[in-house]
């Protein structure tokens, strides 16, 4: 296994840092798929699962799993944000900047900038590009494929990751400075996945994820002579009109039992708030529709108006 260098930069006082990345695959062979996760420096699922996707395809290109191979080349870059990831922070350490809102990015520009403008130039021209995200370190989110803007052929390629979700959204101003806009003016497909929380690393989400890209890698003809495991799962598409979000009306401590990706029916129980000093029950959490549970708040400590839970109705492309 050999490390690349995506950008090699100095510190103020310790030594230099540097954003390692990986190419996997001929060196003359069409760069076919790109990986990014790690922008956000809190978001450690899409880390983890980029890490042991490298390891798992340096295998395959080595030979040491007989039946395996790879039709072209593929790069990844587990952290954008390594100081980030070290010191735990969400931002770039230094100026609390966002790196994934300083795209096209610009060479000559600050840090951040820079990095951006890295990460673009080495991933902008592969035949696919995908961006992993979790939510923040508040709220949870089912493993899902996001999509802005799309055509019916990027919805179509979505279905092929097999997760339990494919959700679009419209792009709004913010989204003009992310990865995902700088990568849609290229050819190809992109696309963003979307799992868990920020903070730590929830095993069955990176499980699921890292099984859906090998599916994905398998259908579009990247990687040859897998076998899945598991059956195939059905994935619901749902458009920005479907989602119900329900908002605190009060605060206190929310607690509830539910993990993500149940179907639940208008009516049906979510969880509690109680009172944070007296444990009282201040009020039974039900749900306001019927759906798939895409999103549900993990930090108990509420605010009147905080998001609780999300769910989206069924809703046929």
């Amino acid at each position: 296994m050999s490390e690349r260098q995506l950008l090699v930069m100095t510190a103020p006082v310790r030594d230099r840092f540097d954003i390692p990345y990986h190419e996997i695959g001929p060196a003359d062979a069409p760069l076919t798929l790109a990986l990014v996760a790690g922008t956000h420096g809190d978001e450690i699922n899409g880390t983890f699962v980029l890490a042991r996707l490298a390891d798992f395809l340096y295998a395959v290109s080595e030979g040491r799993h007989a039946g395996l191979s790879l039709a072209g080349r593929v790069v990844i870059i587990p952290a954008v944000n390594v100081l980030g990831i070290n010191t735990r922070s969400r931002a770039w350490p230094f100026d609390g900047t966002d790196i994934n809102r300083m795209f096209p990015g610009n060479i000559y520009g600050e840090t951040t900038q820079r990095i951006a403008c890295a990460v673009l130039d080495r991933t902008r021209d592969a035949a696919t590009r995908i961006d992993l995200h979790s939510s923040n370190q508040d709220f949870e989110e089912i493993p899902q494929v996001r999509l802005y803007d799309s055509t019916e052929d990027e919805r179509r390629q979505a279905r092929l990751f097999c997760l339990p979700a494919v959700m679009e959204h419209h792009a709004s101003p913010v989204f003009t400075t992310t990865l995902m806009h700088a990568w849609k003016i290229w050819p190809g497909y992109s696309f963003l996945i979307q799992a868990g929380h920020a903070g730590c690393i929830q095993l069955p989400t990176c499980q699921r994820v890292f099984r859906s890209l090998i599916a994905y890698m398998l259908r579009a003809g990247i990687l040859d002579g897998v076998s899945l495991a598991e059956e195939e799962e059905d994935s619901s598409y749902f458009t920005r009109e479907s989602a119900v979000r329900l908002h605190a009306d009060r605060a206190g401590m929310f607690v509830s039992d539910l993990k993500v990706g149940k179907w639940v029916r208008r009516g049906d129980e979510i969880g509690y708030i109680y009172d944070s000093f007296s444990g009282a029950v201040k009020c039974k959490v039900i749900s306001p529709a019927a759906g798939l549970l895409t999103g549900i708040r993990r930090q108990p400590l509420l605010f009147e108006g905080d998001l609780i839970v999300r769910i989206n109705r069924k809703h046929a492309p």
